[in-house]
């Protein structure tokens, strides 16, 4: 009998890693999984209504056990920084793989974050500017040339004649370390002093430097006259200090007084029109660095101003009226020191205070908002006219706007600071024109473009001037590593579908979907095998059009040899999908189990799966009988805020409304930075900026605006959906009305985990503590003393059918509303709750853990508590965001009654079935960034969908034809 290989070798025979992740015991938050196959190396789908735990599951189940056994393979050293993470409540988990999340998160909330930057696209620019670009002059616009010594020489003495000068060689510049041997070996060669971070110091005595900052040094070389006879001497120390600085040089003049003298740099292959340039790095291109920033805004490329617009509100007031906002108390008193400085401005200047600000002359209306030119003062009374003690005083007026910029910087007062911000606005960087770079580095160009230039390209237009770069032999070949990265990572954006993103375009104002998709790319260029992908919802914000882009960037990720694990109700993707996993049946704990998990085609057939009876058509979005006519209209002429073309758009009231189009092609510049702004600002009296248009008329038939966005309901772990629906009100004066609360004399003060006295000073209500990591994010901890129930044990002692009330806050809407169904306004909260699909959440569920959706929805169902007037505007940014087929029909549903009740519901949409059901559409395009900014067709959904032009008729179409 033959032996085996591996018994003859005395080898174990490797063992084949499993072609399943293998769950078993799953019991996160409301999962109840007994046991469940998941194929590696697939794109395996988790699908199911909103609630139903399929986050639970790929996120806080398989990604945090993968994180959690990263962390437990390394050294003790390393974890007692990164802290023991809880292990998922798991029985058994095999098979698993290092796992990397691409999140929904927002990319960033530092303004210096860019996509450029975020891509890592601006790292390989930086390279390829520093080593091919070419330096020119930034005031005759000529390229660099070098200087030779006797240049240098011959500059010196006309730039500063007669002038005593110090001249110095750059040694180091920003960066770390102590150098004491540098300041050793000048001292032993005979040098005498240097300069460290802009101070002069001896080298018999040099200053003891700490090594964790960066420093700028520079030899001290000579001290001369500039003076022809001297020539010989000034040619001899610049020739030694262009040796010492290794072909640099700088001249500083001696000032008079407190002013300083001029100071001159020179180079020996880098100057012109008396300037010298300092050699190229990458920092020079980096808006982060002291080396590369615009000094004037520190490489952000705007500065806060204090805005005319939002200081003058209301130009058809008077002065006297409160058209100057700033003063508007004081003239309405009609005394003080403020009024008196107006009345005093008004007499010297003659300007009418009982005139309307724009009937005022430019003049005039500008001597008020930046002061008096020249020496002119205002002569300002001062003291009662009837008494002894009066005058006057004579002070330079120097401007409303002036005034509050100087106030802003010198107050120390935060509440003071957060009232001048009302009249600020971020204004571009008058230096830098918003470009984030000192001038030097704005002036270097390849291929006749600048690095500010090339990243205000959109990423199709970046591709295409990246490879058609036009370089010499030696330049191609030092700039070919740079630009395959480039070129990579921008086919990798373009695959995801973000042709139309700028590279200058700010990570703050990215969308969660955006910022996905950009985490997603930059993944794809890391070309990384056999680890597991676990996204969240990576179509939002997707057209139906760019769609099969981003199924292929995922199919790509798994033929890399990666399991791709997607939470996703698209069906395109579901379909796409080589595994479906349907969670169900309901939400919350009538959620949490497997309903069925195997191909699409399989799960069209399954009788028991809600996702699908959608995909079959067992179950569907009907379409509308009837569209509802207009009640009125407004109308928006000239928008032409970022890529809009100076369009005019009419809305139509008392309807459901959809504004649709590609990615990128103005529908949010339209809706929330045009027409909502100026909503507010009409209707409310709000200061918020408004984009750039010519009017907007038909504002009559409305009284509020309200938007309901997916920002989370508060900042910090005290605020839930009870207490933003002011349910939780209720719940805790009905507490106090129990007996046992009476006899105590306790009021609903008592069960409230934000004051004093009925809950646990330990935590103080929260239920965690927070442990602060220094340089690590901080953890929470539950609080040891209330086992994280918030209250103290007297508190807890009340009861409600045997509920505390930290259990009814652990308790989910519709038990609530089982529990509270004989008190009228309290059900009537948590109904609408329910009707907007959450009735799986926890009534205390901390908003820091609620999902945008979510979030969004808590908000709408505060709006249909409220009594209607019929006259409100609803404006929803794709509320569909994380929700199932069923949960999309219950938004309609509400969306339909706030229609009926006489208001408007403006959406921003990519969601088909939303469209469908809409009354009007408004579809821009055609296409994203500036290939966008159009009205490409705007009517009823039947309408649009005739049109050959619009992306969105197209897809539309199919699905109209099947009512």
């Amino acid at each position: 009998m033959d032996t085996p290989s591996s018994e003859r070798t005395g080898r174990l025979s490797p063992v084949r890693e499993p072609d399943f992740i293998e769950v078993k015991g799953a019991h996160e938050h409301n999962l109840q999984i007994d046991e469940l196959l998941v194929p590696k190396r697939k794109l395996v789908v988790f699908t199911g209504v909103s609630g139903s735990g399929k986050s639970s599951l790929a996120f806080d189940t398989l990604y945090a056990e993968g994180q959690r056994r990263y962390i437990e393979s390394l050294s003790a050293y390393a974890r007692q920084f990164l802290g023991q993470l809880e292990r998922p409540k798991i029985e058994h988990l095999r098979g698993l793989s290092p796992t990397i999340a691409i999140e929904q998160k927002s990319a960033s909330n530092n303004p210096r974050s860019t996509v450029g930057t975020i891509t890592e696209i601006y790292d390989y620019l930086r390279v390829l500017y520093a080593r091919v670009g070419t330096q020119h002059c930034t005031d005759c616009g000529k390229p660099v040339r070098s200087s030779s010594p006797e240049q240098i020489v011959d500059a010196l003495l006309a730039e500063a004649p007669g002038c005593k000068l110090t001249l110095f060689a750059p040694l180091v510049t920003h960066r770390k370390g102590e150098f004491k041997d540098l300041f050793e070996e000048l001292r032993g060669r005979g040098f005498l002093r240097v300069e460290v971070d802009g101070e002069i110091h001896r080298l018999d005595d040099p200053p003891k430097l700490d090594k964790k900052f960066k420093h700028t040094i520079a030899l001290v070389v000579d001290r001369i006259t500039a003076r022809p006879e001297d020539r010989r001497r000034i040619t001899e120390s610049v020739e030694l200090a262009l040796r010492e600085g290794k072909g640099e040089v700088r001249a500083e003049a001696e000032g008079k007084g407190a002013t300083p003298g001029p100071k001159l740099q020179f180079s020996e292959s880098r100057s012109c029109c008396g300037k010298s340039f300092p050699e190229l790095s990458p920092q020079s291109f980096s808006f982060n660095s002291p080396l590369g920033m615009c000094p004037d805004c520190n490489g952000l490329g705007t500065r806060n101003e204090a805005a005319p617009d939002l200081v003058v509100p209301d130009p058809s007031l008077s002065i006297r009226d409160g058209a100057i906002a700033p003063w508007a108390s004081a003239m309405e008193r009609g005394e003080g020191w403020t009024f008196r400085i107006v009345e005093a401005l008004a007499e010297a200047c003659d300007v009418g205070l009982d005139i309307a600000w724009n009937k005022l002359s430019k003049k005039k209306r500008d001597t008020v908002l930046f002061g008096v030119q020249g020496e002119q003062k205002i002569a300002v009374k001062w003291g009662s006219e009837n008494s002894a003690s009066q005058g006057t005083w004579g002070m330079k007026f120097e401007g409303v706007i002036p005034n509050l910029m100087r106030r802003f910087r010198e107050t120390d007062s935060e509440a003071a600071r957060d009232y001048y911000r009302k009249y600020f606005r971020e204004a571009p960087c008058d230096a830098c024109g918003g470009k984030r770079m000192r001038p030097e580095s704005l002036a270097v160009r390849v291929s006749g473009v600048g690095i500010a230039d090339a990243t205000a390209l959109t990423v199709q237009q970046a591709s295409k001037h990246f490879a058609s770069l036009t370089l010499t032999g030696a330049q191609r070949t030092i700039a070919e590593g740079a630009l395959r990265e480039i070129a990579a990572r921008l086919t990798f954006l373009l695959n995801v579908g973000l042709d139309y993103l700028t590279l200058d375009r700010s990570g703050p104002t990215l969308s969660g979907g955006e910022a996905q998709r950009i985490r997603l790319a930059s993944q794809l260029g890391s070309e990384l095998s056999g680890v597991m992908y676990v996204l969240d919802e990576p179509s939002i914000g997707l057209h139906q059009r760019d769609n099969q882009r981003l199924i292929r960037t995922l199919q790509h990720l798994r033929d890399l040899g990666n399991t791709v694990l997607v939470v996703e109700h698209d069906e395109d993707t579901i379909r796409a999908a080589d595994h479906v996993v349907d969670f169900g049946p309901g939400a919350g704990h009538l959620g949490g189990k497997v309903v069925f998990s195997g191909s699409a085609k399989e799960l069209a057939r399954c009788k028991e799966s809600l996702t699908g009876a959608y995909l079959s058509g067992r179950k569907e979005i009907a379409v509308p009988p009837a569209r509802r006519p207009a009640k009125g209209k407004i109308k928006v002429l000239g928008a032409a805020e970022h890529n809009l073309r100076g369009i005019d758009v009419t809305v139509p009231l008392g309807g459901l409304v959809a504004v649709t189009g590609v990615s990128g092609a103005g529908k949010s510049s339209l809706v929330n930075g045009i027409l909502l702004p100026a909503l507010a600002n009409k209707l409310h009296g709000s200061l918020d900026r408004v984009g750039t248009h010519k009017g907007l008329s038909g504002l009559e038939k409305l009284d509020k605006v309200i938007a309901i966005d997916q920002r989370p309901i508060g900042r910090t772990p005290r605020s839930n959906p009870g207490t933003y629906t002011k349910s939780f009100d209720l719940i805790r004066e009905l507490f106090a009305q129990l007996p046992e609360s009476r006899a105590r004399g306790w009021k609903a003060g008592r069960f409230s985990f934000n004051v004093k006295g009925g809950r646990c000073e330990a935590c103080q209500g929260d239920g965690v503590i927070k442990v602060e990591m220094h340089f690590l994010s901080d953890v929470y901890v539950p609080c040891e003393v209330c086992a994280g129930k918030r209250y103290n044990a007297q508190t807890l002692g009340v009861t409600y059918k045997g509920r505390t009330i930290a259990e009814i806050l652990d308790s989910s809407v519709d038990d609530c509303l089982e529990l509270f169904e004989n008190h009228p306004p309290l059900k009537r909260i948590l109904h609408t709750l329910v009707d907007v699909g959450l009735g799986y959440m926890k009534i205390g569920q901390t908003a820091t853990t609620m999902s945008g959706g979510e979030a969004q929805r808590v908000k709408l169902s505060r709006e249909l508590c409220k009594v209607q007037t019929g006259n409100t505007l609803y404006v929803l940014d794709e509320p569909t965001t994380g929700l199932h087929f069923e949960d999309i029909a219950r938004l309609l549903h509400v969306l339909q009654r706030l229609v009926d009740a006489g208001n408007t519901v403006l959406v921003i949409e990519h969601n088909l079935d939303v469209i469908k059901c809409a009354d009007w559409i408004i579809d821009l395009g055609p296409e994203g960034g500036q290939g966008g900014g159009l009205v490409i067709a705007e009517g009823t959904p039947e309408e649009v969908a005739k049109v050959e032009a619009s992306h969105t008729g197209r897809f539309l179409a199919p699905l109209l034809r099947r009512k």
